[in-house]
């Protein structure tokens, strides 16, 4: 449609098709004086009408085309025609070129002031699309990557930079200046990754090119650059931001620091590695902004839920999460604490390094540089009347005697261990030198844990399996109930960048120690310890718990493959 829209008057054209009534517009028109929404938002909002239908409307009345933003394929050379400074004042995204013009998708396709400034801003003749407003939204927010102007800004700091050359003295200069280049650049790839959910921002040297990678949803998307140059003045900059030596280069430092951007308070863990090409820097996001959470927020069944509430609601014993590097042991030992956080509990934390701070609980940091490790600390820390105590992870025989000893004697006691399986975490424990009659008697409880990708809802489809899909599958729960199940995979959007995948999901498996279990391992027979657990009722080896989710629709086959390799 290059000619332009006409006006409408939306209240009357539902009541003329019977889409509302004449009292619910009525009704609408009071509400939308006092909240100064449009129309339509306030109808929708109300329940007086549904947004598709009104689009539909609009769609014939206009005869102009209805597109459905969620799975549309977008292509930036046609996105940028349209500045995005424009496409969040007007409402409105360049989707094609069509032969008649651009076509624009715009939220409100009767604003003919909006088109106006269109046509001026794109300096050609446009043709216009009905879209929804969340769905623009959202499109917006995903299309205007800074993937550009992260290449425009370290292009730009490269050229102000001599070869393998960085003025220290014109640091503070450079820091001072919020509109600096390197500035604008660190804050850009933030924003970037915020908005992608990401879990982790890495900044890497390599010989002739820099890279940027976000893990996003346990998966690293880079984006190469040609200027390598710009290293020492991006990882000076944030070494400033987390107080440390700028001027050390050929030994390891860690830190952190806070950021805030729009209105998300992220605390950033920070690491740097020096490597052939320059210093290395890898950089964990721990967002704040939503809390912590409790037991009933991190995707727990119900039966699960209340045995993992059962097992910290004892006043002694040992709680252990177990899993790779990743797979969110952290995440659910707080979301414990979060449960047993009262005026009337004592709770102390040894940790390295504390990620989240929680208020009543003292959070002690482990130093090995100056001898503060996790046994020292937590000898210290029974002499402190704790009730209950999270040893971040055991490492060692020293500290896994001291968590038991505590634990069998009055405190509850929560950790980690880098396991691959309940079961094999007991007999860990033996192997580091802990007696066998010591984790009988603490132990009451492991959880294994790992997360899988979830499958984007917006374009989740019905799987075929491959033969080695088959293969595995058959081996994992025989022939018969293999012909019985159904797979689901994504197909990939661009609301899920194109992978299938859009979040995660845990997968657990739960040990109790019971008479039985404990007295195999005062026996030492391993072989009755591991019989026995799989024998348990109550127990659902983690690769049954993965199928669970497939057969839910929450995840493919290949995650619970890839689970299952580390189980093996």
């Amino acid at each position: 449609m290059s000619a332009q829209p006409k006006r409408i008057r939306l209240g009357d054209l539902l009541v003329e098709h019977k889409l509302i009534s004449e009292s619910q517009l009525n009704a609408a028109l009071e509400e939308q004086k006092k909240s100064g929404h449009k129309l339509g938002r306030v109808l929708i909002e109300n329940g007086f009408v549904k947004e598709d239908d009104v689009l539909n409307l609009l769609s014939r009345q206009l005869n102009v085309p209805f597109v459905d933003l969620s799975n549309f394929q977008f292509k930036p050379e046609v996105v940028n025609k349209l500045p995005e400074t424009a496409a969040r004042r007007f409402r409105a995204l360049a989707l094609e070129e069509t032969p008649e013009g651009l076509l624009v998708g715009m939220a409100d396709p009767t604003n003919i002031f909006a088109y106006d400034d269109l046509v001026r801003v794109v300096k050609g003749p446009i043709k216009v699309a009905v879209v929804k407003e969340g769905d623009l939204v959202a499109a917006i927010d995903k299309v205007y990557q800074h993937g550009a102007e992260i290449q425009n800004l370290a292009t730009e700091i490269g050229e102000d930079m001599a070869e393998n050359v960085f003025d220290l003295s014109s640091l503070d200069q450079v820091v001072s200046q919020s509109d600096a280049p390197v500035v604008r650049l660190i804050e850009t790839v933030f924003e970037d990754a915020l908005a992608a959910n990401a879990s982790d921002i890495h900044i890497e040297p390599d010989e002739t090119v820099l890279r940027i990678r976000r893990r996003i949803d346990g998966v690293l998307q880079e984006q190469v650059m040609d200027e390598k140059s710009i290293v020492p003045a991006l990882v000076s900059r944030l070494k400033l931001m987390a107080g440390l030596d700028i001027a050390e280069r050929r030994l390891p430092q860690d830190g952190r620091f806070n950021i805030k951007l729009k209105n998300k308070t992220v605390d950033v863990r920070f690491s740097t590695m020096p490597t052939q090409y320059g210093e290395a820097v890898v950089m964990r996001l721990l967002d704040h902004s939503a809390g912590v959470q409790g037991l009933d927020r991190i995707g727990l069944s119900d039966e699960l839920r209340t045995r993992i509430d059962k097992a910290i609601r004892r006043p002694h014993g040992l709680l252990l999460v177990t899993g790779p590097t990743g797979s969110g042991k952290t995440t659910t030992l707080y979301a414990a604490l979060n449960e047993l956080n009262v005026p009337e509990k004592k709770i102390i934390t040894v940790e390295d390094p504390v990620e989240y701070r929680l208020p009543r609980i003292n959070q002690v940091q482990i130093n090995q540089k100056v001898g503060l490790d996790f046994a020292r600390v937590l000898r210290t820390t029974l002499r402190q009347d704790p009730d209950i105590i999270l040893v971040g992870e055991i490492r060692d025989q020293e500290t896994a005697e001291i968590a038991l000893r505590a634990s069998i004697t009055g405190h509850l006691v929560m950790s980690t261990l880098h396991t691959n399986d309940a079961i094999s975490t007991a007999l860990r424990l033996i192997d580091m030198g802990v007696e066998g009659f010591l984790v009988a008697s603490a132990v009451h409880a492991i959880v294994a844990q790992r997360l899988v990708r979830r499958i984007c809802d917006k374009c989740i489809a019905e799987q075929q399996l491959d033969a080695g899909q088959q293969a595995w599958l058959k081996s994992a729960v025989g022939e018969e109930r293999a012909a019985t199940m159904t797979f689901h995979h994504g197909t990939g959007c661009p609301t899920c960048g194109h992978t299938g995948y859009r979040g995660r999901a845990a997968v657990h498996e739960m040990l109790d120690i019971t008479s039985d279990l404990a007295d195999a391992l005062r026996n030492q027979d391993y072989a009755a310890f591991k019989q026995r657990a799989l024998e348990q009722e109550q127990f659902t080896p983690l690769v049954e718990s993965g199928l669970s989710l497939t057969d839910q629709g929450i995840t493919t086959i290949d995650e619970v493959i890839r689970i299952s390799g580390w189980i093996e």
